[in-house]
């Protein structure tokens, strides 16, 4: 892959990696003032619960994401980003630009899928 559509990835990954950095702070404190809060009613709490689970679930997922957004980075700068990690061909810019932090190309992603398909008809 040339230069340019590694910067341009970089540019997509730098951006992905702020926007997620961020939207944590501000959860995080979004979350502290909130814990400040006492609900009377055991239903308010229950629902604060609730809520608050699920953005603590949500926010796992992006925990994750911000992990292979840095690692599709440090592939960048070691050259292999673009070639899928099972077969070692490059990876489409289609399916990249769909989702920068891809490592496998969609021949190689499709049986992975059937694969994980098949196991769990078992």
């Amino acid at each position: 892959m040339n230069k340019v559509k590694l910067d341009h990835y970089k540019k997509i990954l730098d951006l992905k990696l702020t926007e997620l950095l961020a939207d944590a702070e501000k959860t995080v404190s979004g979350m502290n003032r909130s814990d400040e809060e006492h609900f009377a009613d055991p239903g308010d709490r229950a629902l604060r619960e609730t809520d608050r689970n699920f953005t603590l679930r949500v926010k796992d997922r992006e925990r994750k994401l911000v992990a292979k957004v840095k690692e599709a980075i440090e592939r960048i700068d070691d050259g292999t980003y673009g070639e899928c990690e099972e077969c070692g061909e490059p990876i489409s810019e289609k399916r990249l630009e769909a989702r920068p932090v891809t490592t496998s190309c969609i021949e190689c992603k499709t049986e992975e899928e059937e694969t994980e398909k098949q196991r769990g008809q078992l």
